[in-house]
C-alpha cells in the first residue's frame, strides 16, 4: 500500500502482484459535508472510498446509483426539506429522503440560491 499526490490531494493506492488499483472515488471538501463530488465515474453498487481533503482521512461509501464524474454522492441519510451542508456550509435542501450512498443531483435537492 503506498501514498501519492495529485494535485495536492492524497490517493491512497493498493498493490499486488498482478494488479493495481486506486482506490479513492470521491472527494469530500469538509468534515461535516453531507455529500463527496466524484472524480470518477461511480457504478451502482460499487464499494468507493472518499477523501476528506481537511486531513486526507478517508470514509468507504456503497454507492446505491450510477454517479457521473462531478455529481454528489451522499454521506449521509437526510430526511426531505432539511439543509444539505457543502464545504461547510448549507448549500440547499432535500427534495426527497436521502440514504448514504445514493446519487445527489437536482431529483432530490434543490439549491440554495432561489
Amino acid at each position: 500500500m503506498g501514498k501519492s499526490y495529485n494535485s495536492g490531494v492524497a490517493t491512497s493506492e493498493k498493490e499486488s502482484s498482478s494488479q493495481h488499483v486506486q482506490t479513492h472515488k470521491f472527494l469530500i471538501h469538509h468534515k461535516g459535508d453531507h455529500v463527496g463530488v466524484a472524480t470518477n465515474e461511480i457504478q451502482e453498487g460499487e464499494k468507493v472510498i472518499g477523501v476528506y481533503m481537511e486531513d486526507d482521512s478517508t470514509v468507504e461509501v456503497t454507492s446505491k446509483g450510477t454517479i457521473p464524474l462531478g455529481h454528489k454522492i451522499a454521506l449521509q441519510p437526510l430526511s426531505t426539506g432539511e439543509e444539505v451542508v457543502k464545504y461547510g456550509v448549507p448549500i440547499g435542501l432535500t427534495t426527497t429522503d436521502w440514504q448514504v450512498g445514493d446519487y445527489v443531483h437536482t431529483h432530490n435537492m434543490k439549491t440554495a440560491r432561489w
